[in-house]
């Protein structure tokens, strides 16, 4: 039953994506948001979204929280709506869809600079945008992925994942064996992709909104070890299926000596990047991971 359970998933999901691909991106991107954000709010996972909203930003009324949350679902929606068309998306179109870079010429830095990027972001305005079109500026980078359950859902997404940056480039499975994997990548002159915004309970304890959050250090060790460059960016959007990626300027890792410390300071640095990004534009964040402790989501 679970074989044929997981064999309809995929077929579905490929029937899905294969149905808004023969949609104009912008079409598709448009009937997801507006399905998502339809669908979203009345599912009980929103019910997360809200409490971090009042644990992040407890200045917003029970009305703004509503209203970022339906945000957050458009947006999800509006990324899974362009997901199979992000390989065609034009550059620097004039209007319409498409995609452009803020920050180009630190992307130019980086490749000029010979050594091994770690590219930092979140689950931002689509964040599917960001690894074909940095390939495009010669700079492909490998990346973490939390496999589907389903198989068949899984490979789906990495030929999507693939196609869309025209080469093939490792993924290396979340856990201690990946990031083995990713290290040694890295050693031999690779480039890392992190999406560091989701718990992880067996990381190091740093600061997101002036709480404490359990956060990836991989970045800051990776970086530290092989004194790579971190390339920080996130991808806003201007229309339907018109994105842009935004890039920051190169943080140059700096060893003091104490390790533990050169971790946590790098660390944070990365969250306070993130937080920067989302008190931005808020409605552009995926709000539905606990991202807190657990105790904080206990109904009083």
């Amino acid at each position: 039953m679970k074989k044929i359970l997981h064999k309809t998933e995929a077929t579905v999901a490929r029937l899905l994506l294969h149905a808004l691909k023969t949609l104009p991106p912008a079409a598709a991107s448009t009937l997801g948001g507006m399905t998502a954000r339809f669908i979203g709010p009345r599912l009980p996972v929103s019910r997360i979204a809200n409490t971090n909203l009042k644990l992040a930003l407890p200045y917003l009324n029970a009305r703004a929280r509503k209203r970022i949350v339906r945000e957050c679902w458009e947006n999800l929606g509006r990324t899974i709506g362009e997901f199979p068309h992000i390989a065609a998306l034009p550059h620097n179109s004039v209007s319409g869809p498409g995609w452009r870079v803020e920050g180009a010429e630190h992307l130019e830095t980086a490749r000029q600079s010979g050594r091994p990027v770690i590219f930092f972001s979140g689950h931002i305005g689509n964040w599917e945008l960001m690894p074909p079109v940095v390939a495009r500026h010669g700079l492909p980078f490998a990346s973490f992925y939390r496999a589907a359950s389903n198989e068949g859902v899984n490979s789906l997404i990495h030929d999507l994942r693939r196609n869309a940056m025209g080469q093939d480039v490792p993924m290396f499975p979340k856990g201690s064996k990946g990031a083995r994997s990713a290290l040694r990548y890295l050693g031999q002159g690779g480039h890392l992709g992190v999406l560091g915004d989701q718990k992880m309970n067996d990381g190091i304890e740093a600061s997101l909104f002036g709480r404490p959050a359990m956060t990836a250090s991989a970045a800051a060790v990776f970086a530290l070890r092989h004194q790579a460059l971190i390339i920080t960016g996130h991808v806003y959007r201007e229309g339907p299926a018109r994105l842009v990626l935004q890039v920051d300027a190169p943080i140059h890792p700096l060893a003091r000596g104490d390790r533990q410390a050169d971790v946590l300071a790098l660390t944070q640095k990365l969250n306070n990047r993130l937080q920067e990004w989302i008190e931005k534009r808020p409605g552009l964040w995926l709000w539905l991971h606990r991202r807190w402790d657990k105790s904080l989501y206990r109904k009083p």
